[in-house]
């Protein structure tokens, strides 16, 4: 019934960057997102998610490689 607490240089993945790609997805995001700013703000945020989904998409997909 213990907790089991997990130091980051632990994990055996040192080598996988498929988690940048949800960063690099909401980056691009916020970049489409500002080009919508002044026409909306529900499309700002709105980009935001669609480049969020877009990043763990892609995050899935490389990690589903990777693992084969």
């Amino acid at each position: 019934m213990g907790l089991e607490v997990y130091r980051m240089d632990d994990t055996n993945n040192k080598g996988d960057k498929s988690t940048w790609a949800t960063g690099g997805g909401l980056l691009i995001g916020i970049g489409v997102g500002f080009f919508f700013l002044k026409a909306s703000a529900l499309a700002f945020v709105g980009s935001i998610l669609a480049g969020l989904g877009l990043g763990l998409v892609v995050t899935s997909i490389i990690s589903s490689i990777k693992q084969k």
